[in-house]
């Protein structure tokens, strides 16, 4: 599945005399409008005009090539059907100083190999990969494919629906993966699966798991996979890596079709420094910055994109709309949003250059960020544009209209930072460090935030989330489970990467497959059932989500008994009569006749509790449930007497007359 020559048409050999004229400006499928578009910085949709487009010109079928380069002496277009010659090609410039260079070449079929070859002003020649390119050669090669995007969708109701399960109030929670080593065929070499074969094994799954949404680590064209995706290099293409475009849509298919929302990770900060690529790319610092003060990241030894330049932002804008577009995705989360918002990021003094008012902050990139997200909610507002930034920068998930930048929601890093830290201690300890879990109270519904437990915390040298709880093995399993179902209790949508779900105890690496061999073990059983039963639980109940990201879906009990490193609070539905009463006990010391005030009297049912048996967990708990009695407690009317169990979290519901 993953040899080139099979995921590919063979272009036919093509008769050394026969010759492909160039097309010439008046039957050029860019028209003058697109042009005045392009210069005005307004063309969102450069990927229906600039590429190799396969299309038929009086009759006759072939390729038409465009290629942005204005500071290029020559252009050519060479490939395999025409032995790579730079003569052979040679594309025009167009009239109108828009330095945009075409030609349209006859009889090229889907599957042929080409690059452009470019002569820079200082009489240099390079061979570029397409910048528009739709596919392109399996790493190490460089060359793009001619290829088409046609493919037949089946998920019209998906699509048109899909605004409800994208929609602010709506349950969201999110299984990020990789596709390179989500699951490989052991058998066969550790090979990687194929989009198609991935179909097959994860829709089921994640259906199975509850997950809302899957969040793919970037599937666009990468060179090096050890990149996990971050460094692309094709803005317009998938990885070959894993099979055709038409695959990767057959797996977007596949999980809408069975109700799932899919995410692809999408980078717009910086790109790589391969020679076939953007970098350098007609000879000028065309999509970078040339001062590397301003153009070269120290951290990941990129380039950084030159977002003042109107070009660049319309390539960027469109490659967002491309992939909600072409590949149906239903959100992107946009990758190092921090690195593009500060001008010293990562930076000592005098290593950055400050913008015209002396500040560090990077004004052409939040002005194309502000558009970016304009310009995606007009086209497709029944999507999500997702922030991953790790700073306090304000109003990162508000409209534009108010002065935000726009995005829909906002990784929450601070939460996951603190709460990480908390975990990690031992319980003994704890208390002398409650504000770390509510701390995060202060800040909650100043974004809409998604509550990550990512990639970034089970990678280099980190532990997995597993490894990074205290004490014996039972009580990490107890700790791994009061974190998640405290995640899912807390305000915000949620997020965990692969393997977390069973308790993989090893680093992610992305050379092998997860330890898909622990689910056979009890342990890892019981706490993939509590994650599927946590999902279960929050998609069911409204007032686990519906206010996420209002005050008025949240309520404090008790916040203060560090002394027991207990928890107590409510979580509320739209309409504030639904409630679900959340208690945590974060020692390992069974608390016994715990009061906990409760507005109202009945009898409240254990919908969820993480020590049960079937949890692997030691089975204290409260009988299915327990009535208030009128003995007022924390200003309230009625309370509870209950058993917490060790290292537990309870869910309780007032049930009705």
């Amino acid at each position: 599945m993953n040899d080139f020559n099979s995921i590919r048409k063979v272009t036919p050999a093509i008769p050394n005399d026969t010759k492909f004229p160039t097309l010439v400006h008046d039957k050029s499928p860019i028209s003058d409008h697109d042009i005045y578009l392009f210069k005005a910085g307004l063309h969102f949709r450069l990927y229906e005009k600039l590429g190799s487009q396969l299309q038929t010109v009086n009759g006759v079928p072939g390729v038409h090539f465009a290629v942005w380069a204005p500071n290029a002496q020559d252009v050519s277009v060479v490939g395999d059907f025409n032995g790579w010659d730079p003569q052979a090609h040679p594309l025009s410039a167009r009239w109108d100083s828009s330095g945009i260079w075409e030609g349209f070449i006859l009889g090229l079929t889907e599957g042929s190999l080409y690059k452009y070859s470019i002569i820079s002003k200082h009489h240099d020649r390079m061979a570029k990969a397409d910048p528009f390119a739709f596919y392109g050669e399996i790493p190490p090669q460089t060359a793009s494919l001619v290829w088409g995007l046609d493919y037949q969708w089946h998920d019209r109701r998906w699509m048109k629906e899909r605004h409800r399960p994208n929609q602010l109030n709506s349950p969201v929670s999110i299984y990020e993966m990789h596709l390179g080593s989500w699951r490989r065929m052991v058998e066969e070499k550790h090979r990687f699966l194929s989009y198609r074969e991935l179909a097959g094994y994860l829709v089921d799954y994640l259906k199975e798991m509850g997950f809302t949404h899957v969040e793919f680590m970037p599937v666009m064209n990468h060179p090096f996979y050890g990149s996990w995706g971050y460094q692309t290099i094709g803005y317009f293409a998938p990885t070959a890596w894993y099979g055709t475009p038409q695959e990767l849509m057959y797996l977007v298919d596949c999980l809408h079709q069975k109700g799932i929302g899919v995410i692809l990770d999408w980078v717009p900060s910086h790109f790589p420094v391969d020679e076939h690529g953007l970098a350098d790319f007609d000879g000028t610092h065309l999509y970078e910055h040339a001062d590397p003060r301003q153009g070269f990241h120290p951290d990941w030894k990129s380039y950084i994109f030159n977002h003042g330049r109107h070009e660049v932002s319309e390539f960027l804008i469109s490659s967002a709309l491309f992939w909600l577009d072409k590949y149906h995705a239903d959100g992107l989360r946009v990758d190092a949003v921090a690195s593009m918002l500060y001008l010293d990021y990562s930076r000592q003094d005098g290593e950055w250059i400050p913008n015209p008012y002396g500040g560090r902050e990077n004004i052409d990139a939040i002005r194309f960020l502000k558009q970016l997200n304009k310009v995606v909610y007009e086209y497709y507002p029944d999507c999500q544009m997702i922030a991953e930034e790790s700073t306090a920068w304000p109003m990162v998930s508000k409209p534009t209209y108010l002065g935000g930048l726009g995005f829909g929601m906002k990784w929450n890093m601070g939460w996951m930072h603190d709460t990480l830290s908390y975990f990690s201690k031992d319980p003994i300890h704890r208390k002398y460090h409650h504000n770390d879990l509510t701390f995060s109270m202060l800040y909650a519904f100043n974004e809409n935030f998604v509550l990550s437990l990512s990639h970034d915390e089970v990678v280099h040298g980190k532990s997995s989330l597993l490894g990074k709880m205290p004490g014996d093995d039972w009580q990490k399993f107890a700790n791994l489970r009061l974190l998640y179902g405290y995640q899912y209790a807390h305000p915000g949508k949620k997020l965990l990467f692969m393997g977390g779900e069973f308790g993989q105890w090893s680093e992610w690496d992305h050379e092998k497959s997860l330890d898909w061999h622990l689910v056979q073990y009890s342990p890892h059983q019981a706490l993939r059932q509590w994650v599927k039963d946590l999902n279960n639980l929050y998609c069911s109940h409204p007032a686990l989500y519906a206010e996420d990201f209002s005050c008025y879906g949240f309520e404090w009990i008790d916040c203060n008994d560090w002394e027991n490193s207990i928890l107590s609070f409510l979580r509320k539905d739209s309409s504030g009569k639904k409630e679900i009463l959340v208690v945590c006990n974060f020692t390992p010391v069974v608390r016994l006749n715990y009061s906990v005030g409760v507005s109202k009297q009945g009898f409240f049912k254990e919908v969820l509790n993480s020590d049960a048996a079937i949890y692997g967990g030691s089975n204290q708990g409260n009988g299915g449930g327990q009535s208030s009695t009128a003995s007022p407690y924390q200003g309230r009317e009625f309370s509870l007497s209950l058993t917490l169990p060790p290292l537990g979290i309870l869910f309780l519901e007032l049930q009705e007359n």
